[in-house]
């Protein structure tokens, strides 16, 4: 669960969004083993979970396995974190500071207007390419289906059309 409250993300649809990512991009049982996913690194599994304890910047960790540096509940790669920080003045990775970034993503792509009115299938394929567990990229990793998707988002009080 986001640890933003509905009303500072923008409504109970874009946490339940928010939701939805941290369960497609990290996993049920996952987000049960870590702090709600916050501190999770990428390359994790339920065997062996990846944490960090230090939420005043990125981790900065780079996953040998994956080549990746995406750290996170939204799986933010250390050079988009840098940048976001800055732009929207957070004062670290702290869980709010990562809904925060996750929120602005989903706003670039042009999804908010369509999670706030339930149109589900489009706020996510407009926000494929950010995440790439979400079906509709072309990243060629594993993909969730939307179903899948839709059921986490229903499960975490977001409303559909």
């Amino acid at each position: 669960m986001t640890r933003s409250t509905a009303d500072q993300l923008g409504g109970q649809n874009i946490a339940a969004f928010l939701d939805m990512i941290a369960a497609s991009e990290i996993g049920s049982a996952l987000l049960a083993e870590s702090d709600d996913g916050y501190n999770i690194l990428v390359g994790s599994t339920t065997s062996h979970p990846l944490l960090f304890t230090d939420y005043s910047q990125h981790p900065n960790i780079l996953s040998q396995a994956c080549n990746s540096t995406a750290a996170g509940r939204y799986q933010l790669l250390h050079r988009y974190a840098v940048s976001y920080i800055a732009s929207l003045k957070l004062p670290d990775f702290s869980p709010a500071s990562q809904d925060a970034i996750a929120v602005e993503q989903i706003k670039e792509r042009g999804a908010i207007p369509h999670i706030l009115v339930g149109d589900f299938a489009t706020a996510v394929q407009l926000c494929s390419n950010i995440w790439a567990s979400l079906p509709g990229n072309g990243y060629g990793q594993h993909t969730n289906s939307i179903a899948m998707l839709q059921s986490a988002y229903v499960a975490a009080g977001g409303a559909l059309a």
